[in-house]
């Protein structure tokens, strides 16, 4: 995640972002992949297309141009089976905006960079308030990036750097928290991780979780956002029923998976029937969890099936949101 952002620092950078694809491509617009003297950060999709890239923005930085805007057609021009085009924004990236970009990780930014005329960039934050760089011209919200292009003709790349949608928060730092904690490190999403033994939890852990040694977990299930999701998978089966009551009691659950058998769940279902609870809330409850059909139980297996479970909630969550009617937002001039 923003795998791109981790090198900005380590003197001057290309950045190459997709802008344009027009039918099937490798990546969507607004990948990105940063190029340095030594190295890349992120990837457009590898390949042909990547290898033409990165060729592009070395000798970018050989040259110390600081714009270049190329068409890609996938099959003809390189050889790749997607047969789309892509269309790809080079530009020298601003240092000052990759910090601040980097400090503003969790929060939407949106950035304009010229492609016609003289090299200018703006970054403005999420309200439309500029943060920093050049007069920009006003822009639309409802597209994510794209390419516009002013009265007089002069293209601007509209740039959204979107902090992930997805929020999950983990109660238990056992064996499978730790291995689900691992393999979302890298994947569109922020996590609270939360358990009552502060010893529990790794010394590092990735960028996009946050640790929350706590004795009353269950603030935690009232402190989410609306639409969280909620993974719980503590060593107390009594905490474990504590939590899955608090999760019960909130409307506005995005999803919920408990970790336990067949067996588990029926006894779960009585107790929360006991209680009152709303029998299609029990029915959306995911016990056990992760995919059909795979039945190992070593953490690491488990956490690829959790996470590959949980990849197919939020997309499909994220494709319903973009069926709502957009939401048009626009920068201010400066």
């Amino acid at each position: 995640m923003d795998d791109w952002l981790t090198g900005f620092g380590h003197g001057p950078a290309v950045l190459v972002t997709v802008a344009i694809v027009e039918g099937s491509g490798p990546r969507e617009p607004g990948t990105r992949m940063l190029v340095n003297g030594a190295s890349q950060f992120g990837t457009i999709g590898g390949g042909h297309l990547e290898m033409r890239a990165w060729e592009i923005a070395r000798a970018m930085l050989a040259d110390g141009r600081q714009r270049h805007f190329e068409r890609f057609a996938l099959g003809p021009s390189l050889g790749q089976c997607c047969g789309g085009v892509v269309h790809l924004a080079f530009e020298l990236f601003d240092l000052e905006h990759g910090a601040m970009l980097e400090r503003r990780r969790g929060e939407d930014s949106w950035r304009l960079i010229a492609i016609d005329g003289l090299s200018e960039a703006a970054l403005f934050d999420a309200a439309g308030k500029q943060l920093a760089g050049a007069h920009a011209p006003l822009f639309a919200r409802d597209r994510g990036t794209h390419v516009m292009q002013e009265q007089d003709g002069r293209r601007w790349l509209v740039d959204a750097v979107l902090a992930p949608r997805a929020r999950l928060v983990l109660f238990g730092a056992g064996h499978v928290g730790t291995a689900i904690v691992r393999a979302l490190a890298h994947l569109p999403c922020n996590v609270t991780w939360v358990d009552e033994r502060d010893a529990m939890f790794p010394l590092d852990v990735p960028g996009n979780v946050t640790v929350e040694a706590t004795d009353t977990p269950e603030a935690l299930v009232d402190a989410a956002p609306a639409g969280a999701s909620f993974l719980v998978m503590t060593h107390s089966h009594a905490l474990d029923q504590r939590l899955t009551e608090a999760i019960m009691a909130r409307a506005d659950v995005g999803w919920f998976g408990l970790i336990g058998s067949k067996t588990k769940r029926k006894q779960f279902e009585h107790r929360l029937r006991a209680r009152g609870v709303d029998p299609a809330r029990i029915d959306a409850m995911v016990c056990p969890i992760g995919l059909p059909g795979i039945t190992n139980k070593a953490p690491a297996v488990i956490a690829a099936s959790v996470c590959a479970q949980l990849l197919t909630v939020w997309e499909a969550a994220e494709q319903a949101a973009a069926g709502a009617p957009p939401l048009r937002l626009v920068a201010s001039r400066s």
